[in-house]
């Protein structure tokens, strides 16, 4: 224990690997966030305790607004790099598509840090469209329509461009042109048009089926033939702007990015060549994030960086282009999550935990005359041995099995069954205590060291903070915020307070085997044990699943500020939803059930069952219940 220390602890939870320069552990043993290479560094546990003065407890999401626009601005300056580097004589003009996160606080900082390099917003229905436009203010950054579209859609896109706006509408079935045509000739409007293709080229990763022939989007080489043929059959030949494609999001390996970028830019130089202007080369999204820090091709890694992938796409595109001697065209990436990924983490409070070998009734144990099973296992647990691991896990085994059939057939009473299955689970964690965790081990050895775990009870929702992980196995970062000048000594794993057995983070990164089964955390004490999961920017935010009527965790936007003595404040709170609110999302409106409820006390009252005060007390009660939070209150 005493040989521990900070930069072990920032070894062991990968914080160097993962955290790409903007988390890691201070002598302090804290976790620290710095938004900026070389900049000020602010302690998560500081910025929590700062939210909590403010009225927020944990569940909480903490945004650390300052990475929203490093990201940004790493992004442009790598593709300026590798422009100049290539000589490259086109632009970089990138997108951020908003169904990665459409919270307003995100897209605002996200088009204020992009406003020297034109960036731009990609929509893909309806509703973003719609916001998409009221915030795109200015001719020079793109938005570029994607997603099924109808009259509606396509109307909006169109009312766009009257208003200045430099709108890209891609197609991605030849009935959307149908509609594009005849909508722009009614309107006397000449659209500048995309057309999405279904690459040859196979995605790789958790969302490679989102690519590829059998893709759902985009059109087929026989359809863009078709589409062509359209376009200058209806005299909108130069409305032709853009090839686009989209390979999955977070591709993990930089060889799958090259192939599709060489394949697209044949299709785009094939048209410019058929007497299309274009102008834009759209390589949709795919860059990845390094979520477990292993940097290799492994679906939740990637074995490249943002720098190397620029490199990339600049040079694929440009060596095509001077093959077929076409001029080279101005480049658009639709980068969502290496933008958004790494800005949020969320706090959680253990409250719990559950465990199976930390009691034993002693009043059996103090007995003179013991059941023969529980001498046996006593014996097992205490004298040394020459059996394997293995031989003395199945010895345990088997009398904890006679214990069970004795209880069944009433030869052993309740108390001692009890001390049977401590003494039972007591062996099992001395012998998982010696397994050594490298090289082989028998399959049954290993089942027992996962069901060995700890279960450290969070007050949250899986299905509500973290749905990739329930739904997709995605891995996330997840570590203690503090603590780290002790070394974790318990096997754990998180479980939330859903109803459900799904309801729990089981799969952890793990540098040498890609996935581990445990994390390692710090005995509880009296004091309040934090942990925080991290690169949830990303899709989290919107696509949580309301099970149990969980709802958004309150959040904190936290900014860098010299001038402050702890180096930063925050700039807004959110509050998280109260239970009248997502009752009422599911139409159980509260002034309702409020009266539903006052007929009951009413009645109770009348029945002598409680008294006019006890009642008005109960009503309160409930009624405070209804304004508060969903998740679970500590003092």
């Amino acid at each position: 224990m005493h040989n521990w220390n900070h930069k072990k602890a920032e070894e062991l939870y990968g914080f160097k690997r993962w955290g790409n320069g903007y988390f890691s552990v201070d002598e302090t043993g804290s976790v620290a966030v710095t938004p900026k290479a070389g900049g000020s560094s602010i302690r998560i546990t500081e910025a929590l305790e700062e939210a909590k003065s403010r009225g927020l407890k944990p569940p909480l999401l903490l945004r650390f607004q300052d990475i929203l626009r490093d990201r940004v601005e790493a992004l442009n300056d790598a593709f300026s790099k590798a422009i100049a580097q290539e000589k490259y004589q086109g632009r970089y003009k990138g997108v951020f598509p908003v169904k990665v996160n459409q919270l307003r606080e995100v897209v605002e900082e996200i088009l204020d840090a992009g406003r020297p390099y034109d960036y731009g917003l990609e929509a893909g229905s309806k509703p973003e469209l719609l916001l998409a436009m009221a915030f795109v203010e200015d001719s020079e950054r793109l938005l570029i329509c994607n997603g099924y579209k109808d009259e509606t859609y396509l109307r909006l896109a169109l009312m766009a461009q009257k208003l200045g706006r430099n709108v890209i509408i891609v197609i991605e079935q030849l009935d959307e042109l149908r509609t594009l045509i005849k909508l722009s000739k009614e309107q006397g409007i000449e659209p500048k048009i995309g057309i999405r293709i279904k690459l040859h080229s196979q995605g790789e990763g958790k969302w490679a089926t989102s690519s590829g022939e059998k893709a759902k989007f985009g059109l087929t080489t026989p359809e863009i033939v078709a589409a062509t043929r359209n376009l200058k059959e209806s005299g909108f030949q130069n409305s032709l702007k853009l090839v686009h494609f989209h390979i999955g999001s977070q591709v993990p390996n930089i060889l799958t990015i090259k192939n599709a970028v060489t394949e697209a830019t044949r299709f785009y130089c094939e048209l410019k060549k058929s007497g299309f202007p274009m102008g834009y080369m759209d390589v949709g999204g795919g860059l990845g994030i390094d979520y477990d820090g292993s940097r290799t091709n492994f679906e939740s890694s990637m074995n490249y960086s943002m720098e190397i992938y620029a490199r990339d796409v600049v040079f694929n595109i440009q060596s095509v282009c001077q093959q077929a001697e076409v001029s080279v065209p101005d480049i658009v990436s639709e980068s969502g999550r290496a933008i958004v990924a790494p800005h949020s983490v969320l706090i959680l409070e253990v409250f719990n935990r559950i465990t199976r070998h930390d009691h034993t009734p002693s009043s059996v144990m103090k007995q003179p005359r013991k059941h023969k099973i529980i001498e046996d296992l006593e014996y097992s647990l205490n004298s040394e041995s020459s059996q394997t691991a293995l031989e003395r896990y199945h010895d345990a085994l088997q009398k904890r099995e006679e214990a069970f059939s004795l209880f069944n057939l009433g030869y052993l009473d309740l108390e001692t069954r009890a001390v049977a299955e401590s003494l039972y689970w007591k062996i099992c964690k001395k012998l998982v205590r010696d397994i050594p965790k490298k090289g082989y081990q028998h399959e049954e050895l290993l089942a027992l060291r996962s069901s060995m775990v700890d279960q450290y009870v969070c007050n949250f929702s899986v299905f509500q903070s973290l749905l990739d992980h329930w739904a997709l196995d995605q891995l996330f970062p997840i570590a203690p915020i503090h603590r780290h000048l002790e070394k974790p000594t318990v096997d754990g794993i998180i479980v939330d307070i859903t109803c459900d057995s799904d309801g729990k983070i089981s799969k952890f990164i793990d540098l040498d085997d890609e996935v581990n089964d445990i994390l390692p955390l710090h005995p509880l004490t009296e004091d309040p044990y934090y942990i925080g999961i991290f690169l949830i920017g990303a899709y989290q935010d919107i696509m949580g699943d309301m099970h149990n009527l969980f709802s958004k965790v309150a959040e904190a936007h936290v900014f860098l500020e010299e001038d402050e003595d702890d180096g930063f404040y925050i700039e807004e709170i959110i509050k998280g939803a109260q239970n009248k609110e997502v009752l009422e999302l599911t139409q159980y409106h509260s002034r309702d059930l409020t009266r539903m409820i006052k007929k009951q006390i009413e009645l109770a009252t009348k029945s002598d069952a409680i008294g006019p005060r006890e009642g008005m007390r109960l009503l309160n009660f409930y009624t405070h219940v209804l304004d508060s939070s969903m998740y679970l209150e500590f003092e």
